[in-house]
């Protein structure tokens, strides 16, 4: 009994090792793969049509993902219902949010559409105060949203008087983000019943064959022409940022604060503004980076003034 005894400390100290470097391999995954997943966008839509092949690695996620889950004992849902809660969240997230995004990073660097997107988490909040589940904005919270959106307005518009050429297709960034929210909004209003890692699955799978049946209505099937780089970032998306990066968000999900899995939405711009000056030799302005101190500093207070809330399950970044 004493020797048994003795392993318990020892067996708990090896368990909390694994643990935290559980933690900081998540942390890693969500960090610089959701980080770089714009860059691989920007080389994926300029070397691949973009609603097509955006629409087939979301597919291709989609199955993959589902056959983890599977795997895991999480069985496909025989309720209408939660199909249709799927379908809506990616039409929402797929479609709408990341579709828009993919068209926008064609006409943007990378860098700027990764600030934009930081915008989410001011969308959020502001549709969070209405629904059933509705809670009101805290005075914190409010002073986050100011600032986060003076700093896009700084991101949107980095000279001053004159209007940046850009400007619709940063808008259209802007929408694709509320889309993002609405999906987010929607998924925490319905409360689905199937698993999270099964849940995005469908979402992907349903959402990737709307993009797909987009880009062939649009004749984007002839425009398909396999190269390196398109073949290296389509992979990268696929594998990487929709399967391993989204794995590892569900783990900290489960196994840290909000507040902490939540700082995502202001290091992944970091991120890319870094890789993208790196790989595309993109640079902001002035004005731009002190607009994106700004977004940052908004979105790191939104974060930290709801601890106890739980946003819904991204499908991942949509870079």
């Amino acid at each position: 009994m004493t020797a048994a005894r003795s392993h318990r400390p020892a067996d708990s100290a090896a368990r909390i090792r694994v643990h935290d470097r559980r933690l900081i391999a998540s942390f890693a995954a969500v960090y610089f793969i959701w980080g770089s997943s714009f860059v691989a966008s920007k080389v994926m839509v300029t070397t691949l049509p973009v609603l097509l092949a955006a629409g087939t690695r979301f597919m291709l996620a989609g199955l993959l993902l589902g056959a983890v889950a599977y795997a895991r004992g999480e069985a496909l849902p025989h309720d209408e219902h939660e199909w249709r809660h799927a379908l809506v969240m990616g039409l929402l997230t797929v479609l709408g949010s990341n579709g828009l995004n993919a068209i926008a990073i064609q006409h943007i660097p990378s860098n700027q559409s990764a600030l934009l997107n930081a915008s989410s988490a001011l969308w959020i909040a502001i549709l969070a105060t209405q629904g059933k589940r509705r809670h009101p904005l805290t005075p914190a919270a409010v002073l986050g949203l100011v600032l986060g959106f003076a700093g896009v307005a700084l991101v949107v518009w980095p000279r001053g008087t004159h209007i940046e050429g850009h400007l619709g297709w940063q808008l259209a960034v802007i929408i694709a983000c509320l889309s993002w929210a609405l999906g987010t909004m929607y998924y925490r209003e319905v409360q689905p019943k199937t698993s999270p890692l099964m849940h995005t699955a469908m979402q992907m799978l349903l959402g990737g064959i709307a993009l797909a049946l987009l880009g062939l209505m649009l004749g984007q099937a002839s425009q398909w022409q396999w190269s390196v780089p398109g073949a290296l970032s389509f992979a990268f998306l696929t594998l990487f940022s929709s399967c391993i990066a989204y794995a590892a968000f569900s783990y900290l999900m489960t196994h840290t604060t909000p507040a902490r899995y939540g700082t995502y939405a202001y290091v992944n711009p970091a991120v890319a503004a870094i890789l993208g000056w790196l790989y595309f030799g993109e640079r902001l302005s002035k004005l731009q980076l002190l607009g994106t101190a700004i977004i940052l500093a908004g979105v790191g207070i939104l974060t930290l003034a709801e601890p106890g809330s739980r946003p819904a399950p991204p499908t991942e970044p949509a870079g």
